[in-house]
């Protein structure tokens, strides 16, 4: 255990974050919008770009972990997100559309990198339940981003922008003394061949079950980021909250999906499989995204909290399940590989997701309408999960 728990502790101390990072200027969109002079919806545009360079640095991670290792990689994601707030808070549009260029190289990586990792180091009778924990780094850098960027909003949305930047830098120390041991698999003589980003996606879509996942974390990614990016702004534009309760809120969306990961992790390791459990979480999250388009400044802010922490289990929790089954269904020695291949297609749903939310909303004078096209998006998800088990349950039944 103690071999898995090393290699877990410090890439889900990393995961967190690197995905602090990334939330944070969504978090602070109403009062940075505001002293630029931009829409809110705008902040769609800005996790775009980021995913946009997530998706082209995860083709490339494989390669670098070969060379360099995944810690190393991890480190300089690390660096990198760091660097891109630090840009950001200069204030200029083209200074935060390089940052968010930053974030996204930097946030790229650190997935496969960790994949890497876990694949060599976890047992598989614990692979879903152990890859759901480190996955809980994305929403706990969620929690943190929703309960600490509000209050450090007190010295600036600059000043809360550089606090951010050097919490990352001080996990690049922390990740130093693991580096040695948890790195000596790297091979320096590796040639770092990053030209041919097209092999993870052929690697991909030469085996079904590894399109199949990909294609629905397209449609997962959508609803798991346009939740986190306009969940705040819905609330403090249309239900009327202050922007610390709009955070908080945020939290607890963020909260319930580590609680949802592990959770889903261990039911699906025991009791469902991952791709019934996958069905099962297309339907919650279409159920909950309809439930937050209903959703009215009148209600109880009990009501408000459960149906976020039901969505934010949900639409957040999947990730995990997601992983562990790409890293089964990898041909052998390609988990990071075959990671970065999948996390491309998924990263396209959040390059597009946002932006179309955003749009969508703008155009309809009501974000509303955007949670009811989630919903919509998951139940394809739903259908194209029950295909193959349906397909399953047929052969099984015909056999003699």
């Amino acid at each position: 255990m103690t071999t898995t728990w090393r290699p877990l502790a410090v890439t889900l101390a990393i995961q967190a974050l690197v995905a602090m990072a990334l939330i944070t200027v969504p978090v602070m969109a109403p009062v940075l919008a505001q002293d630029l002079g931009i829409s809110s919806t705008y902040v769609g545009i800005y996790v775009g770009v980021v995913y946009a360079a997530a998706m082209l640095a995860s083709l490339s991670a494989g390669a670098a972990v070969a060379r360099f290792g995944a810690i190393r990689v991890s480190q300089v994601g690390l660096l990198l997100c760091a660097a891109g707030l630090a840009l950001s808070a200069l204030g200029s549009l083209p200074a935060m559309a390089v940052g968010a260029l930053l974030v996204g190289l930097g946030y790229g990586p650190v997935t496969p990198a960790s994949s890497h990792l876990l694949a060599r180091t976890t047992p598989a009778d614990r692979m879903s339940l152990v890859f759901s924990i480190k996955q809980t780094g994305v929403p706990l850098g969620g929690v943190l981003a929703g309960a600490l960027v509000p209050p450090l909003l007190v010295m600036g949305w600059r000043g809360a922008l550089l606090a951010v930047a050097a919490a990352n830098l001080a996990c690049i120390f922390v990740a130093q003394p693991l580096r040695a041991a948890l790195d000596a698999d790297r091979d320096p003589q590796r040639p770092l061949v990053l030209g041919n980003l097209a092999q993870p996606i052929r690697i991909v879509l030469a085996h079904p079950p590894l399109r199949l996942l990909a294609g629905c974390s397209f449609l997962f990614s959508i609803a798991q980021l346009s939740l986190t990016t306009y969940l705040v702004t819905y609330l403090h534009d249309i239900l009327a909250y202050g922007l610390v309760a709009a955070g908080l809120a945020l939290s607890v969306s963020q909260a319930a999906g580590v609680v949802g990961r592990v959770l889903w992790g261990y039911v699906s390791d025991r009791y469902l499989g991952a791709r019934r459990m996958l069905a099962t979480l297309a339907a919650l999250v279409s159920a909950c995204a309809l439930l937050t388009a209903a959703l009215n400044a009148a209600m109880p802010a009990v009501v408000v909290l459960v149906v976020l922490a039901l969505f934010g289990a949900s639409a957040i929790g999947w990730n995990g399940v997601y992983l562990a089954e790409v890293a089964r269904e990898a041909p052998a020695g390609q988990a990071s590989v075959a990671t970065g291949g999948t996390l491309a297609i998924t990263f396209l749903g959040v390059v597009l997701g946002p932006p179309a939310f955003g749009a969508l909303s703008g155009a309809t004078g009501s974000y509303r309408i955007g949670f009811v096209a989630v919903a919509l998006a998951l139940v394809v998800c739903l259908f194209a999960l029950l295909r193959p088990l349906r397909k399953a349950g047929a052969s099984l039944r015909s056999s003699p």
